[in-house]
């Protein structure tokens, strides 16, 4: 099982939004697409924002992506 789950990185996710805005993530698709985008950025040699050496990548974005320390921006915001 992943921890966290889906649904409380969604929760993180969409912590800003004020009531009756549209969220920032309306699916798990929106929040694998994120931390893969994440990972492989990783990979190409960018340097994490959370100190955890042995862990892979993946678990890395998703651990960044749960401490808030990277945020999901939609198309329209780049």
């Amino acid at each position: 099982m992943l921890h966290p789950s889906y649904s409380d990185l969604m929760k993180v996710v969409n912590s800003d939004c004020e009531p009756g805005e549209a969220k920032v993530v309306n699916s798990r698709y929106s929040i694998v697409m994120a931390t893969s985008r994440r990972a492989r950025q990783i990979i190409g040699g960018d340097e994490p924002y959370i100190d955890e050496v042995d862990k892979k990548p993946l678990s890395i974005a998703v651990d960044e992506l749960n401490q808030a320390k990277i945020k999901i921006i939609s198309d329209e915001e780049d």
